[in-house]
């Protein structure tokens, strides 16, 4: 049993041993075989590197040729370089000492240039002739020498402008409207001064190139003046010239008028206003009425015979001549009487008159007070800061004592003349009245 064990086992390791064996051949064919294609593959790379060698050598050689060839190029052209800064500088000295004050003239006409590119710009003859201001900017702005072109054109616009600022011209353009609506419309341009369109003022809008109604027209005969222009086709013509053409203009039209001052003056000048209307109103019944009765009163003296009673005296002689009274006191009491009746109605309306002529100013002096009070009010809330915000309260109380004094002075003269008128009258009667007394006298002695 143990023989046939052992004789198997013998077979087994004869057969393991066989079959490794023939592993270890193969491996070692394989590894001469990559071993062989390994040095094939080394020769190939080591002929193909020789190869590259002598390749890289010529380039390299190629290289150094064509950077002596560029050193050489730029050692020349910097040589040249140098020979022409140095032509250069030799030429600017040249030219320096051709050009002598030159430079400085020229460097007045870019000065000249923006100065007159600033007046063209602000100029109402820019308003016909628009974008011509621009001609100089390039002059203006230029760091070069001008060409004789430039200095031609700066000459002509000088010229033009002082040719047209003698002319009054018409010219077809677009304006604006007070409410913004743009028309087209014919132009009148008084010399630099003032333009026209459809007999209302215009302004210019150098910021803009744009012409602009005014948004208030000033008033009175200034209108009617742009108003016949706007009629007139040829010859001479009336017009208002504002030599700040349209700064001035711009500043009367923004000044209130009558009714706006009144306005300032709020309630208080309001009131003040109908208190002299009223004195004005007075003033003019009563003396209609002194003329009236002062021309009844003097054909009452033409005719002291015939006793009208539709006037002072004609009452009073008709008292004197009625009176049956035979004490001579008593008579002159009767005849006192009778005038003093009739002097009332003659100094009507004089003592009204008087007090509106007082309380004017008082009210005037009411709305200073109130104005001050009023602008004091605006002061603590925002300072002194803007004027503006003052404006309202300085403006009352300054308006209301204006309304005042124009109301009381008036009436004051009108309240002498009242008081003149009717003395005269009073003493026509007293002189006829003393008379009555004297012919009573002389009567009764005889």
């Amino acid at each position: 049993m143990t023989r046939w064990f052992m004789i198997g086992l013998l077979i087994a390791v004869s057969g393991t041993v066989s079959a490794a064996h023939l592993d270890l051949d193969k491996l070692l064919l394989e590894v001469k075989t990559d071993h062989s294609r390994e040095a094939r593959i080394n020769q190939e790379r080591e002929a193909r590197f020789l190869a590259e060698k002598n390749s890289q050598a010529q380039m390299l050689s190629d290289s150094r040729a064509a950077l002596a060839e560029q050193q050489a190029r730029g050692d020349a052209l910097k040589a040249r370089f140098e020979e022409n800064e140095a032509a250069l500088a030799a030429m600017d000295s040249h030219l320096k000492g051709r050009s002598g004050e030159l430079g400085e003239l020229f460097g007045i006409v870019r000065q000249v240039a923006g100065d007159t590119k600033a007046l063209l710009d602000a100029s109402l003859i820019t308003a016909q002739f628009p974008a011509r201001a621009e001609k100089l900017e390039a002059i203006a702005k230029s760091r070069e020498l001008p060409t004789v072109e430039q200095l031609e054109t700066l000459w002509y616009l000088l010229q033009q402008e002082m040719t047209e600022q003698g002319k009054v011209v018409r010219f077809h353009g677009t304006v604006i409207s007070a409410s913004g609506e743009s028309r087209e419309a014919d132009i009148v341009r008084a010399g630099p001064f003032n333009l026209f369109a459809d007999g209302l003022y215009i302004r210019y809008l150098p910021e803009t190139g744009e012409m602009v109604e005014f948004v208030r027209q000033p008033e009175g005969r200034y209108l009617d003046l742009a108003e016949s222009l706007a009629e007139t086709e040829s010859g001479l013509a009336d017009i208002g010239i504002d030599p700040t053409a349209g700064a001035l203009l711009n500043l009367l039209v923004q000044a209130p008028d009558v009714w706006e001052r009144i306005d300032q003056g709020g309630l208080i000048g309001y009131i003040t206003l109908i208190l002299g209307a009223v004195g004005l109103i007075i003033v003019a019944v009563r003396m209609a009425g002194l003329i009236k009765v002062g021309r009844r009163v003097q054909d009452q003296l033409k005719n002291l015979d015939h006793i009208n009673a539709d006037n002072p005296l004609g009452r009073v002689i008709g008292v004197a001549r009625t009176a049956t009274i035979t004490d001579i006191e008593s008579y002159e009491l009767m005849i006192d009487e009778a005038v003093s009746k009739e002097i009332p109605g003659l100094e009507k309306g004089q003592s009204l008159i008087k007090l509106i002529a007082a309380v004017a100013p008082l009210l005037g002096l009411l709305g200073t007070v109130t104005g001050m009070i009023e602008t004091f009010q605006v002061i603590s809330l925002f300072g002194t800061g803007d004027p503006k915000l003052m404006a309202g309260g300085i403006s009352e109380a300054l308006v209301t004592t204006m309304l005042g004094l124009m109301v009381a002075i008036p009436l004051l003269f009108l309240h002498s003349l009242l008081v003149s008128r009717s003395r005269e009258l009073v003493q026509i009667l007293d002189e006829q009245s003393s008379g009555l007394i004297c012919e009573s006298l002389e009567v009764r002695k005889n």
